[in-house]
């Protein structure tokens, strides 16, 4: 029996850093679009190169485990050098592997990370196995013997199986949290709000949160007049579009704005923990995975929990490659310990 059993996706991640990169921004009266380029035809030199596994179902049970939770990992791999790459990493931790997916028929999944001089990030992802995901091979023993099923992005036809395994979880007691990716939200709101109707802890980003409600976020600077907690109203709009059981914890995720949660009754704001940022790539699996983990050991502190998991987030993104720089729960406290001055809000 574990303490967590997590679902997504399994890459081999390449990081690569180029000072010869440029941050260009397209402006319409509306909207403001940043692209990353390099010269048209040049060889582009290299200043900093890196490989390190990634994928949510990976970077989410590293860090449970990481934390302290007895972790299983349900992903599916190939058979290959990339597959052997991220084999050999769960074995520096205590995760078990029983439940893993292994096809010889499919590619690993494999990832290009392009990091700017920003610190933020383009991703040039191959989907392989992470996309083919079957009903037939997920492990249902596993989830049934779990506490918690944390739920990442699922890619392609592997997200086909989710409404079937959150339903699964919710029938058998296991508390469900899930991070929506844009694959099962660009099905629409009444495919989501089925999901959502069995999920105890449901995380999005802004973004992700406007495609799933179809709310848009309208710009505007005053948004600390809206409310003492500093909610934009339109966010506001989607909490409570989003929140369609009692039991519910919705958490929105705003970037370098920090984050949001709801549970019906007290919206929360927590700003982003200060701290260096060399790739953000890997903030969001270890933010939502540490506030999942959070609420356990702080009895459902929703507040208490967003600091946690900014913390967390800020130590991944500190460091090349997203399952680098996750800390434990000490660490995590003397972080919090050693800034007095950081909080949330409430109102």
């Amino acid at each position: 029996m574990v303490d967590v059993v997590t679902i997504g996706s399994a890459t081999m991640d390449v990081f690569v850093e180029s000072d010869d990169a440029n941050i260009v921004s397209v402006c319409k009266k509306d909207k403001r679009s940043d692209f990353m380029s390099y010269p048209y035809g040049a060889k582009v030199e290299i200043t900093d190169f890196a490989s390190n596994v990634g994928g949510g179902g990976v970077n989410t049970a590293m860090n449970f485990d990481n934390l302290g939770f007895k972790t299983n990992a349900i992903v599916k791999i190939g058979d290959d050098i990339y597959s052997q790459g991220i084999l050999e990493a769960f074995k520096e931790t205590k995760v078990s592997t029983s439940s893993i997916i292994q096809d010889k028929n499919v590619s690993t999944g494999f990832s290009i990370i392009l990091t700017s001089f920003q610190g933020d990030r383009t991703v040039l992802a191959h989907r392989g196995a992470n996309a083919c995901i079957k009903k037939s091979e997920i492990d249902y023993d596993a989830i049934k013997s779990a506490r918690l099923l944390y739920i990442a992005p699922l890619n392609g036809d592997s997200n086909k199986v989710l409404d079937n395994i959150v339903k699964f979880a919710h029938e058998n007691n296991v508390y469900v949290c899930f991070n929506a990716g844009t694959t099962c939200l660009k099905r629409g709101y009444n495919y989501i709000k089925g999901i959502l109707e069995n999920a105890e802890i449901v995380v999005m980003n802004k973004e992700e949160a406007s495609m799933a409600t179809q709310i848009q976020v309208r710009p505007d600077t005053r948004t600390e007049k809206f409310s003492d907690c500093m909610i934009h109203p339109d966010i506001i709009e989607m909490f409570k579009k989003l929140k369609v059981k009692d039991y519910q914890i919705i958490v929105i995720t705003d970037g370098g704005r920090g984050a949001y949660a709801y549970d019906g009754k007290t919206f929360f704001y927590c700003p982003c923990f200060d701290g260096p940022v060399v790739s953000t790539l890997g903030a969001g699996d270890a933010f939502a995975s540490t506030f999942c983990a959070s609420l356990d050991r702080t009895d459902k502190n929703i507040g208490k929990s967003l600091m946690m998991a900014s913390v967390n987030s800020a130590g991944v993104v500190s460091e090349f490659g997203a399952t680098k720089g996750f800390l434990t729960f000490d660490e995590i406290e003397a972080k919090l310990k050693n800034t007095p001055d950081y909080s949330y809000k409430t109102c």
